[in-house]
């Protein structure tokens, strides 16, 4: 059987795996995203791997955690503003046909590792942010909420609270920190009510999105990503593709 045949009688599987299912969940993560044009963390041509002479005695990790942030706050928000900066960019064909099969009623919902609101730009309703966002921002001492442009438009090296003048952080999880509580919550819930989870864009590598993963003991399991993925010897279907290809030969 050649390649094409196989790939069409695959997408044929995964159609008739989402007409059988009742609950259908949606696990994304950066891959998700670079079809947009944001690159993932890890890959060869990823953020860890980018060449700037500012950051370069630094560990990536650090440049996104709580200490750096705690520490070294105009190092931690001058790589913030140039690398995280999602606010122009569109969603992509795999955004958006997940953003219709909710409207439709046949996804419930979204977990997402991604913090680019790309998700929620094209249309989808229940989105977990497990990593937070880059959409909100809030005083550490006051709590004082602030929009998406606050951090990226300011002419201080590092955003200070106009209500009490303490730093203003992004509602982005760092490393070091907890996840959102609420959302990580509302992930276990959906996972244990899901009878097809889609997962797409992860290698499942960090700890969150491989935890959920595992809770997850439901009826089918696909996998969509262009390289390994954990998980992929207990799934139903695995695609070895781009994420937008896939998702738009189901729509």
């Amino acid at each position: 059987m050649k390649k094409e045949q196989i790939e069409e009688q695959k997408i044929g599987q995964f159609a008739e795996i989402l007409s059988d299912s009742e609950y259908v969940v949606f696990l994304g993560g950066a891959g998700v995203s670079t079809e947009s044009g944001i690159p993932d963390f890890r890959s060869r041509n990823g953020l860890y791997h980018k060449k700037e002479k500012r950051f370069s005695k630094y560990k990536p990790e650090y440049l996104l955690s709580y200490e750096c942030l705690k520490c070294e706050p105009e190092i931690f928000f001058d790589y913030y503003r140039k690398n995280l900066d999602a606010r122009s960019i569109e969603p992509n064909a795999a955004h958006k046909v997940l953003a219709g099969m909710e409207q439709a009623g046949r996804l419930k919902g979204i977990i997402t590792q991604n913090i680019d609101g790309l998700h929620q730009k094209a249309g989808s309703i229940n989105v977990q942010e497990i990593h937070g966002t880059i959409w909100h921002n809030h005083c550490i001492s006051c709590g004082k909420e602030f929009g998406s442009d606050y951090i990226f438009e300011s002419s201080e090296a590092v955003p200070h609270c106009t209500e009490c003048g303490r730093i203003v952080r992004p509602d982005v999880t760092l490393y070091g920190e907890f996840l959102p509580q609420e959302a990580y919550q509302n992930s276990i819930s959906m996972i244990g009510k899901a009878d097809c989870l889609i997962i797409g864009g992860t290698s499942l590598e960090v700890g969150s999105a491989a935890q959920l993963a595992h809770m997850y003991h439901g009826k089918y399991l696909v996998i969509i990503n262009k390289g390994k993925t954990k998980l992929e010897g207990k799934a139903n279907l695995v695609f070895h593709d781009s994420i937008g290809k896939i998702m738009r030969a189901i729509e």
